[in-house]
């Protein structure tokens, strides 16, 4: 779809403000000093003090700021100018030195000019992007030699679902794009907000072949039985901050995670 990325800004715009006011995403307690990074990501960061970082698909920044207070020189990237906009403004509340650039993923190399010691991005990111070749030679173009790339991402096992988790209802594989609207927000489900928007899924398969494709050698590789986020429906805290599909339990993966360095 040519115009999928005005379709998905628009429905990033009309997110930004019911989002900032979600328990979803704490703003009060991540001003006075909350991280929103998880344990899984965190242990593929290690530490990252005095390292440049690019982060891609940010939202408004929180896990940008947060790299940021690691001591980590961060760079975070968004198609949506209103969630940028709110980025600037956070960590200027937060005190941090984090930079935010409006563009999209594969505009990127043609406006910023640099390269990083960590390209990141996290959790339902790649759904947004049609391309996972175009996808890893941004990544590549910006990592330094021997730089690492790190990723955290909702498992393409858990969008095969239906919303209810009842039955399969999409293909695994990237066969077409999935147009559809929904009513809220998965961080406010009762957002007077209804939008369209355009994803696509992606196998695992798709995910490593193209970073194996852009010399992004792969060092670490996990998948996880849970998720950091409730932000599906039907969803049990079993140990706290950590949710799975109640009726499911850990028969399911719900989120992967991997290290690759540049070669």
């Amino acid at each position: 779809m040519e115009n999928y990325l005005e379709i998905n800004k628009n429905s990033w715009n009309a997110k930004v403000d019911p989002h900032l006011k979600s328990d979803f995403y704490f703003v009060d307690e991540f001003l006075k000093g909350r991280t929103s990074l998880n344990s899984i990501e965190l242990d593929l960061l290690g530490d990252i003090k005095g390292k440049s970082i690019l982060h891609l698909q940010c939202h408004f920044g929180q896990d940008s700021i947060s790299l940021s207070r690691m001591g980590a020189e961060v760079t975070g990237i968004d198609l949506s100018d209103k969630a940028i906009e709110a980025g600037k403004d956070l960590a200027q509340q937060c005190g941090t030195d984090t930079k935010f650039i409006c563009s999209d993923v594969y505009s990127l190399p043609d406006i910023l000019d640099q390269k990083f010691d960590i390209v990141y991005t996290s959790y339902g990111t790649i759904g947004w992007l049609p391309d996972l070749d175009q996808w890893a030679g941004v990544i590549s173009h910006f990592l330094k030699p021997g730089g690492k790339f790190i990723m955290a991402e909702f498992h393409p096992a858990v969008w095969m679902f239906d919303d209810d988790f009842t039955k399969v209802a999409y293909n695994y594989f990237n066969e077409k794009p999935i147009v559809e609207t929904f009513e809220g927000t998965y961080a406010d489900r009762s957002a007077d907000i209804v939008q369209e928007y355009v994803m696509w899924n992606h196998s695992l398969g798709e995910v490593l072949q193209n970073l194996i494709n852009h010399k992004i050698e792969l060092e670490i590789f996990q998948e996880f039985d849970w998720s950091p986020y409730p932000c599906f429906s039907h969803v049990d805290e079993f140990e706290k901050g950590k949710w799975r599909i109640a009726h499911l339990g850990n028969k399911i993966p719900m989120v992967y995670s991997l290290r690759g360095c540049q070669k």
